[in-house]
């Protein structure tokens, strides 16, 4: 299946975790994907591998998504290059542990600039080429802690909290325009952000989870790919929870 044949994707935080699924997931739907990182070039070059093994094409994008200038020039890069953009996941993201009053004030500027302005940044970038086009597709990826929020988790759950509200309206301003806004907000992962569990808090988790177990990233970016596609042309301005039902 090649649902997104000719489409052109940009994928922040795309070398790891979700974000790498999400991009493996759209080239194998036939999707151009630009994958955006801000460190690890060993994962990058490998995440250019696997997308290749596939047989799909990505270009890799190395900045920082905090960085206003930063975020411009990895779009006009994008539309030098390929003449358009037709979908934004902003994925890339931090999170930081711990009670809130211990947390520096460049803790929170660094986990803002990051989780909410990054993602603003870009989607203020990419709009004007979406409309130009009359079409073009969003996903921001946030958490179920954005919706119910989450202790020693605070700055985390305030920054997917500011995700949601800037979908739903960013929705409603684009929707005319023919442009999708949505969110995904999943529940408790197996990735590498959930690895400093123990065993016996990884066992605690499960059984609070009502299917059982840890979402994987792979179930993630299968929801991506349905969204980006032009099978739910109907469906924007939501913020859908990927949970096992957790909440």
């Amino acid at each position: 299946m090649e649902n997104l044949q000719g489409k052109i994707a940009l994928v922040t935080g795309g070398t790891r975790g979700i974000g790498k699924a999400i991009a493996l997931e759209l080239a194998k739907e036939g999707a151009t994907v630009i994958v955006n990182y801000s460190k690890d070039d060993l994962a990058a070059e490998e995440t250019l591998k696997e997308i290749q093994e596939i047989g799909g094409y990505s270009r890799l994008y190395k900045g920082d998504i905090s960085n206003y200038e930063i975020c411009k020039s990895m779009i006009d890069f994008i539309i030098s290059n390929f003449g358009k953009i037709d979908i934004l996941i902003n994925n890339a993201g931090v999170s930081f542990r711990g009670l809130f009053m211990d947390f520096s004030k460049k803790n929170i500027n660094d986990i803002f600039g990051i989780n909410v302005l990054g993602a603003m940044y870009l989607s203020k970038e990419v709009v004007p080429h979406m409309i130009s086009k009359g079409k073009g597709n969003i996903i921001n990826i946030s958490s179920i802690w954005g919706e119910t929020g989450a202790s020693c988790e605070v700055l985390y759950s305030s920054t997917k909290g500011a995700i949601n509200l800037f979908t739903k309206s960013l929705a409603k301003e684009l929707a005319p325009m023919g442009i999708r806004v949505n969110a995904i907000a999943p529940g408790v992962i197996d990735t590498e952000m959930n690895s400093f569990l123990s065993r016996e808090e990884r066992e605690e988790l499960e059984e609070e989870i009502p299917l059982g177990r840890f979402g994987s990233a792979i179930e993630v970016a299968k929801m991506i790919t349905f969204l980006c596609s032009d099978k739910c042309e109907y469906l924007t301005g939501q913020i859908i929870k990927i949970d096992g039902a957790m909440l």
